[in-house]
C-alpha cells in the first residue's frame, strides 16, 4: 500500500517498519529476534487497525471511499467477470469513457455490468473525466441497459462518481434530461437490476445508475445528495473558512455511510469490506460482491415482469415518507 490516510498514519509507521524487517529477512538476514519482531509488529498492527477501522466517523468513511488505491468498476470487471466485452457510443454524440459497459458472466449468468470508471494515473483520469459522465455517458449507459433488456438479461451497475459533470457543454447537450431520462426508464426496465455503491455515490450523477430492484454498498462507500464539501460550503462559508470540522459535521448531518443508510431504509444491503478497506484486500472484495449480485439475483429472478417493475416502482415510491402526529 502507497498511500495512507490521514488517519492512519499511526499504522503506517508499524508497517513500514514490517515492511523494512522483511526486506532485511529476504536478504538472507533472517534471525529469530529479527522474526521475533516482526510477528510482535503484526500483532501491534492487527490491533490498531481494528482500533482504527471500527471507529469511523462519516467524514473519514468519505476518504477511504475516494482512496486513490480503491478499486474501481473495471478492477472488479476483470476480477469477478469471464468473457467481458466493453460496448461504446451513445449513438447520437460519442462515447463517454466516465461510463463503461459491456456483456460478461458471473459463475456463467451473463450479465449487463455497467459503471462509473475514475481512471488510473493522470492521464487516465483525465480521459474519463474523473469518473463525472456527460450526458451522451448516461444515455450509453441506457442504450445498454435497453439491450439487455432486449436479450432478457440481468443488470449490474457499480456506481463511483463525485457526480455528473457541470460543465457547460454537458448542460448545452441535456445532462439534467439525460439523467432524469434514466430515472424513468431504469423504473420500467423489465429484467432485474442489481447496483453496487463501490465508492463514491455523488447525487443524480449517481441515482441515474441506481434504480434498482437490489440496491447494495460497500461497508466504507458513501451515498448522498451533495459531497460533505459542498454542503458545509453551502451552510457555513458566508461566515467562515471551512475546513476538516465542518466536513466532519456535514458527514455527520449527511446520513452517507451504508450504516445510516441501511437503518434508514434507502439500500437494501450492505457488503463486508476486508479489515482496513476494499483497497487492502481487492479480491476478497470482488468475491463478496459476486456473492451478494448473485444473491440478490435469486431473490427476484423468478419474478414476472409486471410485479418486477410494480415492486420497484413501490420501493421508490415510500422512500422519504413520513407520517404526520
Amino acid at each position: 500500500m502507497n498511500v495512507y490516510l490521514e488517519f492512519e498514519k499511526p499504522l503506517q509507521k508499524i508497517e513500514l517498519q514490517i515492511e523494512e524487517l522483511k526486506r532485511v529477512v529476504d536478504a538472507g538476514d533472517e534471525t529469530s529476534h529479527t522474526v521475533d519482531k516482526i510477528r510482535d509488529l503484526e500483532k501491534k498492527a492487527e490491533k490498531l487497525k481494528k482500533e482504527i477501522f471500527t471507529s469511523l466517523t462519516p467524514w473519514q468513511k468519505a476518504m477511504i471511499a475516494r482512496h486513490p488505491e480503491r478499486p474501481y468498476t473495471m478492477d472488479y470487471i476483470d476480477m469477478i467477470a469471464e468473457d467481458f466485452e466493453e460496448l461504446h457510443g451513445d449513438r447520437a454524440y460519442s462515447d463517454d469513457p466516465s461510463i463503461v459497459g459491456g456483456f460478461g458472466r458471473l459463475d456463467g449468468k451473463t450479465f449487463m455490468i455497467i459503471g462509473h470508471q475514475k481512471g488510473r494515473g493522470t492521464k487516465d483520469r483525465i480521459t474519463r473525466n474523473f469518473g463525472q459522465p456527460h450526458p451522451e455517458g448516461y444515455r450509453k449507459a441506457l442504450r445498454l441497459m435497453k439491450m439487455a433488456e432486449k436479450f432478457n438479461k440481468p443488470i449490474l451497475t457499480m456506481i463511483d462518481t463525485p457526480g455528473a459533470f457541470p460543465g457547460v457543454g454537458a448542460e448545452e447537450r441535456g445532462q439534467s434530461e439525460a439523467i432524469a431520462n434514466n430515472l424513468i426508464n431504469m423504473s420500467r426496465i423489465s429484467t432485474p437490476i442489481i447496483s453496487v455503491i463501490i465508492g463514491e455515490g455523488g447525487s443524480g450523477g449517481a441515482l441515474a445508475l441506481a434504480v434498482a430492484d437490489r440496491l447494495l454498498m460497500l461497508e466504507h462507500s458513501i451515498y448522498s445528495v451533495i459531497s460533505p464539501e459542498g454542503c458545509a460550503a453551502i451552510l457555513w462559508k458566508k461566515d467562515r473558512e471551512v475546513g476538516k470540522d465542518e466536513y466532519e459535521k456535514a458527514a455527520k448531518a449527511l446520513k452517507i455511510t451504508s450504516q445510516d443508510l441501511y437503518d434508514l431504509g434507502v439500500i437494501d444491503g450492505m457488503i463486508e469490506e476486508p479489515l482496513g478497506g476494499a483497497h487492502r484486500d481487492r479480491k476478497a472484495t470482488a468475491e463478496s460482491i459476486k456473492i451478494a449480485v448473485l444473491r440478490s439475483l435469486n431473490e427476484v429472478k423468478d419474478r414476472d415482469a409486471g410485479i418486477l417493475i410494480e415492486e420497484r416502482y413501490q420501493k421508490f415510491r415510500k422512500l422519504g415518507e413520513y407520517i404526520e402526529t
